[in-house]
């Protein structure tokens, strides 16, 4: 059964804006490449900062940008949510995975896409 992913982006947004429900979380068992600080925010021209891709990830999802739901390796068969973002500028696109687990957003990538 697919997800309904406009109550998923709603959801995503909504844990996003919390900073007790954000997570960043690296294991070997949940990778994750977190990295804001190397991405150039395009509203601001310097880099991100780490709350402030947390409101760059709020306002695309509450913005309706678009979401791929995508089954991970890593954990094995567990769910996780793409965004692939113009940012409209010379740099590349900026990947961003999330996924819902426990009542809480993990941000498992926010890197450039070099793909």
């Amino acid at each position: 059964m697919r997800p309904d992913l406009g109550a998923v982006r709603e959801e995503l947004a909504r844990l996003a804006r919390n900073r007790k429900t954000r997570k960043v979380v690296f294991t070997k068992q949940t990778p994750c490449d977190w990295q804001p600080t190397s991405v150039v925010n395009p509203k601001l021209g310097g880099y991100f900062s780490e709350p402030g891709a947390w409101e760059y990830i709020a306002e695309l999802l509450e913005g309706g940008h678009e979401i791929q739901q995508v089954v991970l390796t890593n954990p094995p068969g567990e769910c996780a949510y793409v965004m692939n973002v113009d940012l409209g500028t010379d740099q590349p696109r900026l990947y961003i995975k999330l996924q819902l687990k426990a009542g809480n957003i993990f941000c498992r990538s926010f890197h450039y896409s070099y793909q």
